[in-house]
């Protein structure tokens, strides 16, 4: 007997547990295609950044001004540089609408904003779109001095909060690792409006080029290894959090690590980077070995497999917290 693939996220029904997360291959619709036809179950856009927005927005007030000086040019049509320009948003919003008309499996919208506004303005945008749901990337580095942590929460509540008046549709919120208190962060997310978690956030750190001592952003793709992290939460907060959808990110590179996440109470999982090193077609890969798992150990279905291994669910709870680590390292060694 064949498993059955299908699962729930954000109160969208979807095909399999295999969603293309935000990234480059997101933002092409040939990509898109091809995610698709291998069994992404769902597709996030590439995210919406606002300063990308404000930068082109005031590129294009320069091309307009471009011969003010001169009263003759007063009344000439656009230049053809700036009629052709397309703005930051419009650009997300076409993504959206032709991701929409051409494929199948959900669409979900990324933002990233930094302004008061801008969160509710840009999702408003994508939804109006098209877009089935839309997923808030919280990455921000809090790195105020005077800025208290219960403040830096605080306001991304209020954006959760903001957003969550504005739209209509299913919300995700994705978050970092860097809480005093995860859990608290968490459920206060969902009780500000959030349909779901994404974990986690992966942050690319800079590094120093030493030849031109300059300060260079880095792109280090995950491995399997970076998998684990988000495991612990999603096992800790999955009994925390009955209700709410949740996601794992960062680290999903095979059927294996797929089968990891919902063992320990994710609903799907999200990968970019093993399609970035091995294309949309690795999506079928990992889908083939799910199954043949879940075949193998007779599971009918990616349902009945979900959250079995939650902090709630295994015999040793502990696991998840503090007793790994002492037992790892009263161990090293022998």
């Amino acid at each position: 007997m064949t498993a059955d693939l299908t699962t729930r996220y954000l109160g969208l029904e979807l095909s399999g547990p295999v969603i293309a997360s935000a990234g480059p291959l997101t933002g092409s619709l040939e990509n898109l295609r091809a995610l698709e036809d291998a069994g992404a179950a769902a597709v996030v856009l590439p995210s919406l950044f606002e300063e990308d927005v404000i930068e082109e927005e005031l590129h294009l007030a320069d091309l307009l001004d471009d011969g003010e000086e001169f009263p003759e040019f007063a009344s000439a049509p656009l230049s053809e540089a700036a009629a052709d320009y397309v703005l930051g948003p419009e650009r997300h919003v076409r993504l959206v609408e032709r991701a929409k008309a051409a494929l199948r499996i959900p669409v979900i919208a990324s933002v990233n904003a930094v302004n008061p506004g801008g969160w509710e303005r840009y999702a408003t945008l994508l939804v109006d779109a098209g877009a089935d749901a839309i997923e808030l990337n919280m990455y921000a580095v809090a790195a105020d001095p005077h800025e208290s942590a219960a403040l830096v929460e605080a306001r991304k509540l209020d954006v959760v909060a903001a957003v969550r008046a504005a739209v209509s549709v299913p919300l995700a919120v994705k978050l970092s690792p860097f809480y005093t208190s995860v859990a608290h962060v968490a459920a206060a997310v969902v009780s500000q409006g959030a349909d779901g978690l994404v974990l986690f956030n992966r942050f690319y750190a800079p590094d120093i080029d030493l030849g031109t001592l300059a300060v260079r952003p880095v792109l280090t793709l995950s491995e399997s290894d970076d998998l684990r992290l988000p495991l612990r939460w999603l096992g800790i907060l999955r009994p925390q959090l009955p209700t709410a959808s949740l996601a794992a990110s960062s680290g999903v590179h095979s059927g294996a690590d797929v089968l990891k996440a919902l063992l320990v109470g994710a609903d799907v999982a999200c990968t970019t980077s093993a399609v970035l090193r091995r294309g949309p077609g690795h999506v079928a890969a990992m889908l083939t070995e799910l199954r043949a798992w879940l075949e193998s150990n007779d599971y009918s279905s990616v349902r009945q497999l979900q959250g079995s291994m939650s902090a709630a669910s295994v015999p040793d709870p502990a696991g998840f917290e503090r007793a790994q680590y002492r037992t790892i390292v009263t161990t090293l060694g022998r």
